[in-house]
């Protein structure tokens, strides 16, 4: 069952057909603005609702930065809807891929969309709360040694814990083999909500892995000690061992696999193209959601500063929203989108598409790009809002079309008309 939508900028008018309704249904779009404008204030921003906060911005164009709009036509279309709860995919050489499904299942979908059945050899997960089978990578040099690496949440005895497993993909592609778990982001914690977590390659060869907060009170806080992985981004060998040159080797009372600390719940983790940087998105609570430029070493401020309140409603910590020694995010948004995976976009197929920011939004049930220069955000575009879909993760395919996954069991293809 394919899906076609197809969108026309420059005053055309965008059609979508849903793939659970047989009418069409018309996607509303503003105008669209010409790259000068990106940075003009008096350009509406794509948010119209209010703040949860009266918080102001570090700078300019922190957040509700001015609306693009795409002007080359693009096509999205859903390869399928068979999917169960997918959380993490990842793109083999031949333009298959590996996606992960929350309960616990890894699973082989071609490139038109047909969905294997479930790979054997996964360690079982905890799939409870905000658990389960999470982010996913292959190696470098899959199409020789076919290793696979992934995050997931385990269940101990002293409570549940974010784990990442290695294991070769048979050569009949039914099962992983020679599993074995790398490495377990301790504390363990009784707590089954916000894990994190992605799991990428650096260009040495090494593993980043996005370890969560945890969500409650009496945990998050351990986001401010670097003698413990709640709240981190890390970065280790294939063999789980803290990577050579990480920024605490040899510091008392820290861990050496710590890369960078005070994160809340990174579901985003992803490469710049051209510079090598890390970037890495992370929900907010009541608003703060934010995107960052990751530094080796630095602190990123949860739970003592952030743009967003409590669920409650009343404030976290003492209110305050920047402190000496602590990252700003280049990008934040009150009231919040859930970002979940991204990537930045490479390749000629939309050239005006080229080293902007594409990121799965889960409330806000679209894919946002950012266009950015000089590590600052210019402009804002909200993609597929038509689908109503809580988008999961998105990656850049061998084709170089952009294909993303829906909380609803989609897997979409996103490419130039």
């Amino acid at each position: 069952m394919k899906n076609y939508v197809l969108v026309f900028f420059a005053g055309c008018i965008g059609l979508a057909t849903g793939c659970s309704k047989g009418s069409k249904t018309e996607e509303t779009t503003t105008p669209p603005v010409t790259t000068n404008r990106t940075t003009d204030p008096t350009t509406p921003s794509v948010e119209t609702l209010p703040p949860n906060s009266s918080y102001k911005p570090a700078f300019a164009g922190q957040t509700r930065i001015a609306a693009v709009k795409t002007t080359t036509a693009y096509r999205s279309t859903a390869l399928t809807s068979s999917l169960t709860a997918p959380w993490g995919i990842a793109a083999l050489p031949d333009g298959r891929f590996l996606i992960t499904e929350k309960a616990g299942t890894m699973r082989l979908v071609t490139s038109t969309g047909q969905v294997g059945t479930a790979l054997t050899g996964i360690p079982a997960v905890n799939a409870g709360g905000q658990g389960g089978l999470l982010g996913l990578c292959i190696d470098p040099a899959f199409s020789t040694n076919r290793m696979v690496y992934w995050s997931y949440s385990e269940r101990g005895a002293d409570g549940n814990v974010l784990a990442v497993a290695k294991g070769r993909l048979s050569t009949n592609e039914a099962s992983l083999e020679n599993v074995t778990v790398i490495y377990r982001a301790t504390p363990s914690y009784s707590g089954t909500n916000q894990y994190g977590s992605r799991v990428i390659f650096d260009r040495t060869g090494n593993l980043f892995v996005s370890s969560g907060d945890r969500s409650d009170p009496g945990i998050r806080v351990q986001a401010q000690n670097a003698n413990s992985c709640i709240g981190k981004i890390v970065r280790i060998t294939t063999d789980g061992q803290a990577a050579p040159g990480n920024p605490f080797i040899g510091q008392a009372n820290t861990r050496p696999e710590v890369y960078s600390m005070g994160h809340r719940n990174e579901h985003g983790l992803t490469i710049h193209p051209v510079t090598g940087d890390l970037w890495e998105g992370e929900l907010g609570p009541r608003g703060g959601d934010e995107i960052n430029l990751i530094k080796p070493g630095a602190n990123y401020g949860w739970p003592i500063i952030t743009y967003g309140i409590d669920y409650s409603g009343q404030p976290i910590g003492t209110a305050i929203q920047a402190q000496n020694g602590m990252e700003q995010p280049v990008y934040y948004w009150d009231p919040v989108i859930s970002p979940s995976g991204m990537t930045f976009y490479k390749g000629n197929r939309i050239p005006e598409w080229e080293n902007n920011l594409f990121i799965c939004a889960l409330s806000g049930m679209h894919i946002a790009r950012l266009v950015i220069t000089d590590n600052k955000v210019t402009g804002e575009e909200r993609l597929l809002v038509s689908e109503a879909q809580r988008f999961r993760d998105i990656i850049q395919g061998p084709d170089n079309a952009l294909y993303a996954i829906t909380d609803g069991g989609r897997l979409y293809r996103i490419d130039r008309n």
